[in-house]
């Protein structure tokens, strides 16, 4: 299962600490975690990519630049990185032409959306002006994550995961508890995407690929950093039963 290296920054000087929670939640749902270097030529990155069975993209202290989804650069958005955007959109490239799974998570579900041709609002706390703080930026390295609830929409394989978990509230919907650590989020969706988890304020927390040809799932919080919540344990459990799934087919 390939998983980028957040940065080119980090894969330099071998940053690991957070690149790890990718690897730890990886091998706990019994998955093989491989890393993937942002250094790679075109044609090596492609012989490493076709002998992987699925991918998850990772979280990351850059933006995706805003000239890929057509629009100027807001003050507030963070510098990008080109070598983490081309191994993001070529690997979705070959995962959605040969039907692996994929698992975006912060960063990847926003360079998911835009590689399909989606947008993203660059940042939250200016442009919609919400009275729940999504970002840690402020807050000291070793803080918590800040905590908000997201509303899980039906019908989805977010939702089936709710439900299996357990986490039905009393008027059947789902509710959940998630971490928060981002200043940008998806706004107009990319093409065969649907909204799958909303949070309070209405931005969207969670994606999911419509046609459901293969397990294609974006969530903006980090599952995992959260060793003991069952829906993002359960998201880590269902990408590796994808993987073996989709490569039995193949």
């Amino acid at each position: 299962m390939g998983i980028p290296w957040r940065t080119s920054h980090e894969e330099a000087n071998q940053i690991t600490n957070k690149l790890q929670y990718y690897f730890d939640a990886v091998s706990a749902a019994e998955g093989e975690p491989v890393r993937v270097s942002l250094q790679l030529s075109g044609s090596d990155l492609a012989s490493q990519v076709k002998d992987l069975d699925a991918f998850v993209l990772p979280g990351a202290p850059t933006d995706v630049n805003p000239a890929l989804y057509r629009v100027s650069r807001n003050e507030k958005t963070h510098d990008a990185d080109p070598n983490r955007e081309k191994t993001d959109f070529a690997i979705l490239e070959h995962a959605f032409a040969s039907g692996k799974p994929v698992l975006a998570i912060c960063y990847g579900c926003q360079s998911l959306n835009v590689c399909l041709g989606g947008s993203l609002y660059q940042d939250i706390a200016s442009e919609l002006h919400t009275n729940i703080e999504h970002s840690r930026e402020g807050l000291a390295p070793d803080a918590i994550d800040p905590i908000h609830t997201a509303r899980i929409e039906p019908g989805g394989e977010i939702a089936q995961l709710a439900a299996i978990s357990g986490l039905a509230n009393q008027n059947g919907g789902f509710d959940v508890q998630i971490n928060t650590s981002h200043h940008q989020s998806v706004r107009d969706l990319g093409q065969g995407l649907r909204v799958a988890a909303v949070a309070p304020d209405g931005v969207i927390e969670a994606v999911e690929h419509e046609p459901h040809k293969h397990w294609v799932v974006g969530v903006q919080w980090h599952p995992e950093r959260m060793k003991d919540h069952a829906l993002s344990s359960a998201l880590f459990r269902a990408l590796v039963q994808a993987t073996r799934a989709a490569a039995a087919h193949r």
